[in-house]
């Protein structure tokens, strides 16, 4: 079955974020590409974008979560709009009501972590920096 690798798209704080979701989650980056990595005549970055991030990913269980920030030649991501929404099955109550308060600290809670009505543990927030999360525990019958 295919995995589904979350990528989102940042306004030049993607390290700070990803920094943020290792100390959630743990574990090593498995590659981070900076601008200046690709400069050169036939890709020229501006100064101000060279230390920006081309591509960072981490992984997360089987799956990866993958960034970038956009340069700001490309225009600026609307940060208030839906970018993305990453969906996490936990695998126990506790972990699921861990990765929500963890995650969502400094955040808006947009529905609290509770039973919901069709069965599982399940929360939804935006992060600090904006990204929508769910985080859902279903108990094995």
């Amino acid at each position: 079955m295919a995995l589904i690798n979350p990528h989102i798209n940042f306004n030049g704080n993607a390290e700070e974020a990803f920094l943020f979701y290792q100390s959630v989650f743990g574990g090593t980056f498995t590659k981070i590409i900076r601008f200046k990595d690709l400069a050169s005549d036939a890709f020229p970055v501006p100064e101000k974008e060279l230390n920006k991030i081309m591509h960072i990913a981490l992984p997360i269980g089987n799956n990866i979560l993958m960034a970038n920030d956009v340069p700001e030649s490309m225009g600026r991501v609307n940060e208030n709009e839906n970018r993305s929404k990453i969906s996490i099955s936990a695998e126990s109550r506790e972990e699921a009501e861990k990765l929500f308060n963890d995650l969502s600290a400094g955040g808006t809670i947009e529905c609290p972590i509770d039973d919901s009505p069709w069965g599982s543990y399940f929360g939804m927030f935006r992060d600090k920096f904006g990204i929508e999360w769910m985080v859902d525990y279903t108990p094995k019958i």
